[in-house]
């Protein structure tokens, strides 16, 4: 008897619907977008894939002895300063580059000008004769 007086009051009570609603969570299909870096980042935790061209991350450094590191570094310390020597001869002062040449013992620097407000500046590398080439505005 419990049971069905339980049984006719759940049939009794009203029950209330509202249409479905989906709203997207992708920014790609009009979520918002702050959900973009979530998104990326709950991707980027499930991929274990490894490129298996790519080296380990820090195996560089682990294979590197102290004085190969040393050495690295004092490299590109003195590379940085033929830098800035170089940089010094061909832009004065006030910014603006000076077109001409610079030889130094690995590379030929030109800088032209090519009009407009605009130089070109090719480095060739003596060793192995590749070429870089970029074009910027005259005044930095």
């Amino acid at each position: 008897m419990k049971m069905l007086a339980a049984v006719l009051g759940c049939l009794a009570c009203s029950a209330g619907a509202t249409e479905l609603v989906f709203t997207p969570v992708n920014p790609s299909f009009g979520g918002s977008p702050l959900n973009g870096s979530w998104l990326l980042g709950s991707a980027q935790a499930q991929n274990d894939y490894k490129d298996p061209s790519l080296p380990s991350y820090g195996s560089r450094s682990s294979s590197q002895s102290s004085l190969d590191r040393f050495n690295e570094r004092l490299q590109m310390t003195i590379l940085d300063r033929l830098a800035s020597s170089v940089s010094s001869n061909i832009i004065d002062t006030s910014g603006n580059f000076h077109p001409g040449e610079i030889d130094t013992g690995a590379f030929h620097i030109v800088v032209q000008d090519i009009g407009n407000g605009m130089v070109r500046v090719t480095t060739t590398d003596k060793s192995t004769g590749a070429t870089s080439v970029f074009e910027v505005s005259n005044r930095l």
